[in-house]
């Protein structure tokens, strides 16, 4: 696997069982493949947690992380902590695998229906869990990748003058230099001074490659 730690952190698996013997068991395979973890014995210790670090979902998680969830718990159940999760806006972020016995299947098969990444039943294959939290982990970094570029266009966007929005607006609708000097009643050199200023602004090399930026911004 092979994460961008340098733009990131390091990542981080969250594991939520009530069980010390299953958190101390998950947290010696996931070091085992030199992953970093995080326990906690009850939905509420988590969700407290979250009151801390995740105030703005758009700032957390700041590294790649997913969530191992045992479905069964004391208190708060695990199902119930992914809904708050949902409310959060933290799935995205925050791939959630629940951990299920065979009784749980179910409902792990409709927490999986909405947003759940996946469920494991236990007892479960070391090799296939880890190698499940790698790819959530994969997941969680695209997702955080994509909130740095969008931010990045925003604050590209927010850098260009009113004349340069005009004449980008103009270029992303494909219209040719001369129709945009005619539509906005300025020199043909001048259109091609501010579209060379608004693709180094927004660091793009061509009108289709703006148009894209702006779809995914």
């Amino acid at each position: 696997m092979s994460l961008t730690s340098a733009r990131f952190g390091l990542p981080m698996v969250y594991l939520v069982d009530d069980e010390d013997v299953v958190r101390d068991a998950l947290a010696w395979l996931l070091r085992s493949r030199r992953l970093l973890s995080e326990g906690f014995g009850s939905a509420e210790a988590f969700e407290a947690m979250l009151d801390e670090k995740a105030a703005n979902p758009s700032a957390w998680p700041g590294s790649p992380s997913c969530l191992l969830l045992d479905v069964r718990m004391p208190g708060m159940s695990g199902l119930a902590l992914f809904e708050r999760l949902i409310e959060r806006g933290l799935v995205d972020a925050l791939p959630v695998i629940f951990l299920t016995g065979h009784g749980d299947v179910p409902t792990a098969v409709a927490a999986v229906k909405r947003g759940a990444f996946d469920f494991v039943e236990k007892p479960f294959s070391d090799n296939a869990l880890v190698d499940r939290v790698e790819q959530a982990l994969l997941r969680s970094e695209a997702v955080l990748e994509a909130r740095v570029d969008q931010r990045a266009t925003q604050q590209a966007l927010s850098d260009l003058t009113e004349r340069e929005r005009e004449v980008m607006q103009l270029v992303v609708e494909g219209k040719p230099n001369k129709l945009i000097a005619d539509a906005l009643d300025i020199s043909v050199r001048t259109v091609e001074v501010h579209r060379a200023r608004v693709f180094e602004k927004m660091n793009v090399k061509s009108a289709v490659e703006l148009a894209n930026l702006l779809r995914q911004g």
